[in-house]
Formats: structure tokens, sequence, C-alpha cells
């Protein structure tokens, strides 16, 4: 199974972008965020691709995330679905019949965007807070769950470069990191860190002047989470800086499930 998660920072100009990763890459799902359209404003080759259900969430040239499951992967239709915590089109769930996951059993995907918190941070932490205990909620219930998206928080000090760290600033202020292990102590693996935990430039995001993203000056903001069996199946995961314009990287990972 190979799953992508991509800040794409607006749909409409990465159309041929996004076209190019499906078609290379072959994943059989796809998480997109900040997609920055409606249903209506994204490309029909999108829309209706015809190797891949899809949900579009966006509302306008703000936020919005996307889901797209290959049919070859779910022979079914999957249900496509929002929590209630929902907010700025920032959370589209996708429950994907079995037998496809650890076990042979269903699996939910989640593709998520977290506020960056620059403009309202209470906000952040509260959408931040409630993805916490949807988590708990689904996780107790026993739910195979794979969760990728840009969550906005580099969840270690070497989640950011030297040259890119300062003090209290959003997305690595304590309180964060600690929402953030609480979501794994849910028993989710951080699938990046734990194929690779000590490569201390697994960077996905970096700010668009400077060369930064050339020299990989950057963060890791961008995630794949998976509940624990599903994550003792992970065989890769990288973040794909060689691809794409935007500001964030594709991030690619592969389980043997």
């Amino acid at each position: 199974m190979k799953v992508i998660t991509w800040n794409v920072n607006g749909i409409r100009a990465r159309q041929a972008q996004v076209q190019e990763l499906l078609e290379s890459e072959q994943p059989d799902v796809l998480c997109l965020q900040e997609i920055k359209a409606t249903p209506a404003q994204v490309p029909e080759l999108l829309v209706n691709p015809g190797e891949y259900w899809s949900a579009w969430h966006g509302a306008g040239g703000y936020s919005g995330v996307a889901l797209l499951i290959r049919r070859t992967f779910a022979t079914e239709a999957p249900r496509f679905w929002h929590p209630e915590f929902d907010f700025e089109q920032r959370i589209v769930v996708a429950d994907v019949p079995g037998p496809v996951g650890v076990n042979r059993s269903p699996v939910r995907f989640v593709s998520v965007y977290v506020p960056n918190g620059g403009k309202d941070y209470d906000a952040k932490m509260r959408f931040f807070g409630d993805l916490h205990r949807w988590l708990a909620e689904t996780t107790q219930a026993g739910q195979v769950l794979v969760l990728c998206g840009d969550i906005n928080v580099a969840r270690e000090e070497r989640d950011v470069h030297p040259k890119e760290r300062k003090v209290n600033q959003i997305g690595t202020r304590q309180e964060e990191r600690d929402l953030f292990a609480r979501v794994l102590g849910l028993g989710m693996t951080d699938v990046g860190r734990a194929l690779d935990p000590d490569n201390n430039d697994l960077f996905t995001w970096w700010a668009p002047w400077r060369s930064l993203r050339q020299r990989n000056i950057g963060w890791r903001i961008d995630y794949v989470l998976a509940t624990a069996a599903m994550g003792a199946t992970a065989v890769t995961c990288v973040s794909r800086r060689d691809f794409g314009t935007s500001d964030h990287a594709p991030v690619v990972a592969t389980f043997a499930s």
C-alpha cells in the first residue's frame, strides 16, 4: 500500500503536478491539503479521475482538503465524511471497506490541515485538541487508521533546522508539542521518524526565499501517522523535496500490508 500526503498550496496552481504525481507514483491513497478551491473549481480531470474515488472539501481561496482512493485498492466506494469539529474545510475522512489493511481489515484514512496559528493561535489549539479527542475515541474502538497531513507542529527541536529556530515561535511551543505527544500516546506511529530515527533533515516545508528549499533549511510539519499495527508494516517514508512548486514536499509512505 502506498500513501501520499501533500500540502499543494493551491490545487489550481498545481493541477499538472498532482496529475504527474498520480501517474508517476501510482498511490493507493492521496491526501491533499490547502487546496484553496471549491469542488466546482477543481479541474474536472481530478474531480472524476477514472482510477480514483475522490472527495474534495473546500470553499474557495483558503484551506480545504481532499482524499483520493484508488479503485483497485477499494473496489467498493469509500464512505467520505467530516467529524463534527471540522471548520474551514480542514478534515476529510474515508472509511475503506476491507479487506485492505492489517489482518485484512477495513481502514480509516484521514486528510487533515491543522491551522498554522499565526492569525488565531487559540483556534489552532482548539482544533488540534478536538482532533486529539476524536482520535482517542477512534483508536479506543480498535479502528485501523492512517492520518496524513499538515499538522503545523514540528514535534521535536530537530524538526526545525537550527537556522530557523526562534524562542517560543508558533509551531514549536511546548504546549503544541505536548499535545502532539498525546496524539502519539494513543498508539499512533510517526512513520517517517520511526523508519529514520537518526535523520535530522527530514524537512517537509521551506520558507520560499533565500533558496532555503535547495539548501534544505526547513521544518518537518507534514506527517503520516498510523495506528501501531499498521505502522509496524511501514517500509519507506520519504519527503520528496525534489518535486513540485508548493512550499511543501509530498511525503510518500509505503506499507507492506
